[in-house]
């Protein structure tokens, strides 16, 4: 993939670049180390960042990656299989759109590392994605283990890292008993047939559900010679159409003219009723199981897998940041990557950052008459209504006068 440092298409404010994804279709990946590396202790987690999708975006993302410290950790070679700690931000194909929080979270017993998913949000995203403006995306992680994710300043998601998070951090302390098996004999059934029930003697199956309406009249008019198709007289045969190798050619069938004002053509069939008589394949009545014994479920043991970490925020640590993404929409800008634990530094970053980026766009946004006209080109139907709207007040002036 190609990136690229420029500035913004529209909005643009002077002397102000970023860091814009340019190839369509391609894998991209770009990142830096960190000053110093975050660790998890009793500090928390503030990361932030600017996107703005300038072309919209049909299918692919804008997250982050805040790559695990480790010996080997080389940038030069740095891919989807790199070891990360946390992902973060927006993702979008056809009407999916989400906000990503994913950590890795390393299991105390095996050593092993799974993704821990947040929930998402209940909000309506889709308008980051379409609107073309900046965007600000902050996620916070406390020390408490909760998190919160925001959008231009405004929280949009927040939980708990313990409770919140698909699958849970700590396993279930039971689970289902793998060799316990359900005994042949045993009914899960709370109803069955009645034993006792029999089929009334004047019960009819062989009563069809409907039956010709005898009392139905043919409606006056009804033209029974005329088909409902006939071949279209202004059709001509191609003339590369070839008998030997396509068949005799045939015009094509259109609807008969003489049937659009005749109340029906062709052979007249008389309309289908409810047969009052039908009563359907006789089944005896349901009664209560004597021998029901619940859903079976079998034996909990405890869980061997089972641990509880409960401060899952002691994260393994952080070296670096990386963009790492696939996109089917270019010119993705990216701005203003903020890492720290301090709300007042993440705040000051964002107003001189995004914040000088969203008056100038207040700036430039078009006065309401201009935003009124480009709505009408999209809805054409709106004209309607601003006639009738300016109409309204002439017409009632004309008649009060």
């Amino acid at each position: 993939g190609r990136w690229e440092v420029e500035e913004l298409k529209e909005n643009t404010v002077p002397g102000d670049r970023g860091l814009v994804l340019k190839s369509v279709a391609k894998h991209h990946a770009i990142s830096a180390m960190l000053t110093k590396a975050f660790v998890f202790d009793d500090k928390p987690l503030i990361v932030q960042y600017e996107v703005n999708f300038q072309e919209g975006i049909d299918c692919g993302g804008a997250y982050i990656k805040l790559l695990s410290s480790s010996d080997d950790l080389n940038l030069e070679y740095f891919f989807d299989k790199t070891p990360y700690t946390i992902m973060f931000g927006p993702d979008k194909c056809g009407e999916v759109y989400k906000l990503h929080l994913i950590f890795r979270h390393k299991n105390p017993k095996t050593g092993e590392y799974d993704e821990k998913h947040a929930k998402r949000p209940d909000v309506d995203l889709k308008k980051f994605y379409l609107d073309k403006k900046t965007h600000l995306y902050t996620l916070v992680i406390k020390p408490d283990d909760t998190f919160e994710m925001l959008i231009d300043q405004s929280v949009v998601s927040k939980g708990s890292l313990l409770s919140d998070m698909v699958p849970p951090v700590n396993p279930p302390k039971v689970v289902d008993d793998p060799s316990d098996k359900k005994p042949d004999d045993w009914d899960e059934r709370p109803k069955i047939p009645d034993p006792n029930a029999v089929k009334p003697d004047d019960w009819d199956e062989d009563e069809p559900a409907k039956i010709e309406d005898p009392d139905a009249v043919k409606p006056e008019g009804w033209l029974d010679d005329e088909p409902q198709y006939v071949p279209d007289p202004n059709a001509k045969k191609p003339k590369d159409w070839d008998e030997e190798m396509d068949g005799e050619w045939e015009a094509p069938q259109i609807p008969n003219p003489k049937c659009e004002t005749a109340p029906g053509c062709g052979p007249w069939v008389r309309p289908m009723k409810n047969n009052s008589k039908y009563k359907g394949k006789w089944k005896a009545p349901l009664i209560d199981n004597p021998n029901y014994q619940g859903i079976w479920s079998p034996r909990k043991i405890p869980n061997p897998a089972y641990f509880e970490d409960l401060h899952p925020f002691k994260m393994t640590a952080i070296s670096a940041i990386g963009l790492e993404l696939w996109s089917m929409t270019s010119d993705i800008y990216f701005d203003n990557f903020i890492i720290c634990s301090e709300k007042e530094v993440a705040d000051r970053w964002a107003a001189d950052g995004w914040g000088l980026k969203n008056l100038v766009a207040s700036a430039n946004k078009p006065g309401m008459f201009s935003q009124l006209l480009t709505a009408a080109e999209d809805h054409p139907w709106l004209w309607v209504l601003y006639i009738l709207t300016l109409a309204l007040p002439v017409g009632l002036g004309v008649l009060f006068c």
